[in-house]
């Protein structure tokens, strides 16, 4: 699903790809970076250019042996539109991205920057389950945040308007694989599952195998929802 139906309508289909070795971006969230690479410096600075838009990759294992190159990424990527950037004096960014799209990678593209770029496809999930199911993996989602944000009332608070809310089940099931300190080859299997019914089960079948967090454990950045769009 994209997070804004216009904020692509001209995407041109290439993009440019931020690969990183334990980051997965989903869309309707809100991710700030640091970009301090001369080749994403260089990125940073074509897209702000231009369309404002980047993709972010999940590197593969094995990443580090060529990391100065080209090492292996997972296909489905987030593409991502800058929307508040700072540029340092030294040339370095600060940028937050806010996550629009899935997309799937058709082919990368001879270098002609230092940073990659690629043909992606943008793809477009399927619609919640309605009536009761959707119903019922909307309590059951709700009933496992509550476990693991217990101890955090304001967090509960805030919980409990986004269940209410008109955010779809897939969106919702975004925002907390997102905040969740899962590893990030699960996060990329959630944001390669484009049903959002099965999404939510993978999800909730991984809190199942969890035990619910003491009231000393960090298990969520210190924002809880993170930044998002409701829209």
């Amino acid at each position: 699903m994209h997070d804004d139906p216009l904020a692509l309508s001209d995407f041109c289909g290439t993009a440019r790809l931020f690969p990183l070795p334990d980051l997965v971006l989903f869309p309707s969230v809100v991710q700030p970076l640091h970009i301090f690479e001369a080749r994403y410096r260089q990125l940073t600075a074509d897209a702000l250019a231009s369309d404002r838009l980047m993709a972010l990759a999940l590197l593969k294992p094995g990443w580090e042996e060529d990391y100065q190159e080209r090492p292996p990424i997972f296909s489905v990527v987030c593409l991502g539109r800058i929307f508040k950037e700072e540029r340092l004096a030294d040339g370095r960014y600060n940028l937050l991205l806010h996550g629009l799209s899935r997309a799937r990678i058709v082919e990368e593209l001879p270098a002609d920057h230092l940073y990659r770029t690629a043909h992606v496809g943008l793809l477009q999930e399927a619609s919640d389950p309605p009536g009761l199911p959707g119903r019922d993996l909307r309590k059951r989602l709700g009933q496992q945040m509550k476990r693991w944000l217990s101890s955090r009332d304001a967090a509960l608070d805030q919980l409990d308007n986004l269940l209410k809310s008109s955010l779809t089940l897939g969106t919702l099931c975004d925002i907390f694989s997102f905040a969740l300190p899962f590893g990030s080859e699960l996060k990329q299997a959630l944001l390669e599952e484009m049903d959002p019914a099965r999404r939510v089960d993978r999800l909730l079948s991984q809190l199942d195998m969890l035990e619910p967090p003491s009231e000393t454990d960090k298990v969520l950045p210190g924002r809880f929802p993170p930044e998002f769009s409701s829209n």
